[in-house]
């Protein structure tokens, strides 16, 4: 009977470990995701990733009016859709906020994350830019870090990730909110992916 109850006793501290370790897991999931974004530094251009819903588009411009950058890269734009001469609703909010056109480059041909990187490489090296500052949402910084990582590990050019503040992120209590919640969940099968078909 004795080593009954000490062998249900071990097997519940066991069980209870597991819990804490896998609750803990989860809920580190957030900072895990979010750990790469930085502050942002003086670069020579801000690129705004694209699957944006205005959040990315509105920190590029902030970061673009504290002289972070003189140069603006939109990717993630469409070509099949898009007109030189009829803007995107990127670039025109980015000029609804008195940017001038002229320093907005967009790249049309990048429809992954990994297209952005490289192509976007490509386009730094053509334009001679050097450094970069890359806007997206928190929750993908870990995919962004990994990826570009990769993809500029032969060039000379550096990146900085700067993450836009959503109200519906929080680093520990991501799953509270759907929007988040959705968006971690996607990103760890997108890492997951991405280790296996790219890294």
């Amino acid at each position: 009977m004795k080593t009954l109850l000490q062998l249900l006793k071990s097997t519940l501290v066991i069980l209870l470990l597991f819990c804490g370790i896998g609750g803990a897991v989860f809920l580190g999931l957030g900072l895990l995701l979010s750990f790469h974004a930085d502050k942002p530094e003086k670069a020579d251009v801000i690129i705004v990733l694209g699957g944006d819903d205005g959040l990315r588009i509105n920190r590029g411009a902030e970061l673009y009016k504290a002289g972070y950058a003189r140069h603006l890269l939109l990717t993630g734009i469409d070509r099949k859709y898009y007109r030189p001469d009829r803007p995107d609703w990127r670039e025109r909010r980015l000029m609804e906020k008195g940017i001038s056109r002229k320093v907005i480059d967009v790249d049309t041909l990048s429809k992954t994350t990994w297209d952005e990187a490289r192509n976007t490489r490509k386009i730094m090296k053509e334009k001679g830019w050097g450094s970069a500052l890359i806007v997206s949402d928190p929750p993908h910084m870990l995919r962004l870090h990994n990826t570009w990582s990769r993809a500029f590990r032969e060039s000379p050019a550096t990146f900085v990730l700067v993450a836009t503040n959503p109200e519906w992120w929080h680093p520990l209590l991501w799953w509270r909110n759907e929007t988040s919640y959705k968006f971690v969940m996607s990103e760890i099968r997108k890492n997951v992916f991405y280790a296996v078909m790219y890294y």
